[in-house]
């Protein structure tokens, strides 16, 4: 591809967007002071829509689908509660939430604003045939599919030899939790050849962002170990780490792995949660690692 064609190309593409949001936004009447020369902004509109529509709604949940600032969300929920359209119910799952509910008055508002807006929709689409709308809406739909944030696939794959990937993942891993005894690539062939073992990898999209190993315990009959579990910080929040676990304790299964023991060290708190939440059951020292404070094992079955 000529590259020198690249930057024009998208400079039109730009202009064009840009073009169409002022197109739009004049045509529905979002640069009016108030919404539907109501009596409210276009945000505190949308605010009382999204209350309504979803009962109980927390200010944080909100904060994220209007991917609004949090001191900006804060003193508009305060206006609105203080005009009272909004109050604040307590929660029965979490005394630190205080969901968002739509008073008597708020909810005679929103009636409002859903028949003003539906009434100005029908007023454009008045002028549009039939096929017109149909391709419209389609349009919309095709809008909405190309803009939203959809979530990139995990692929877990099970590594027949050792790779850049890998190397670099292993890496991260020994500087993030300071480990002593690390691998040679050697030793992490040698690791994924042997019998009840093997390194698998997360990917997210095309990245590499995880990795957790098995390695047979010669000290202890029909048992593994699981070393080595790691998510990048970034990739963090999408389950890879289950994802990961789940795909080595398949393995281990069909191997005839009847335990899996790992060591860990209590400051990593938030993978011992995930190992409990798995089943993991704390367990006399099997090892002589010198940095391990804790140990754990799960039970398969037979």
């Amino acid at each position: 591809m000529d590259t020198h064609s690249i930057q024009p190309q998208i400079a039109q593409q730009v202009s064009a967007v840009r073009e169409f949001n002022r197109f739009y936004t004049a045509r529905l009447g979002l640069l009016r002071r108030k919404h539907l020369d109501g009596e409210f902004a276009l945000t505190e509109a949308r605010i009382l829509y999204e209350v309504s529509a979803n009962p109980k709604l927390t200010a944080s949940s909100l904060q994220e689908t209007l991917e609004l600032d949090a001191g900006y969300l804060s003193r508009l929920l305060a206006g609105l509660i203080k005009r009272k359209l909004l109050r604040r119910v307590a929660s029965k799952t979490d005394a630190r939430e205080k969901p968002l509910m739509l008073t008597a008055t708020g909810e005679k508002a929103v009636a409002r604003l859903n028949q003003q807006s539906s009434a100005q929709i029908q007023q454009l689409l008045a002028k549009l045939n039939a096929t017109d709308r149909t391709a419209l809406l389609t349009s919309l739909a095709t809008i909405r599919n190309l803009l939203e944030d959809r979530p990139k696939p995990v692929r877990v794959v099970r590594l027949d030899e050792v790779n850049d990937d890998a190397l670099a993942l292993l890496r991260e891993y020994y500087e993030a939790v300071h480990v002593v005894q690390r691998d040679s690539p050697g030793s992490v062939q040698k690791l994924i050849d042997a019998p009840a073992s093997g390194l698998w990898l997360a990917y997210l999209g095309d990245e590499a962002v995880g990795c957790v190993a098995l390695r047979k315990l010669k000290s202890i009959p029909r048992a593994s170990e699981c070393k080595r579990l790691y998510v990048k910080p970034s990739a963090r929040g999408n389950r890879i780490a289950d994802l990961l676990l789940d795909a080595q304790e398949a393995y281990a299964g069909s191997q005839g792995v009847e335990w899996i023991y790992l060591d860990s060290y209590d400051d990593l708190k938030a993978a011992i949660a995930i190992y409990e939440k798995r089943g993991y059951e704390r367990c006399a020292r099997y090892n002589d690692n010198p940095q391990a404070t804790l140990f754990m094992r799960k039970y398969l079955g037979a």
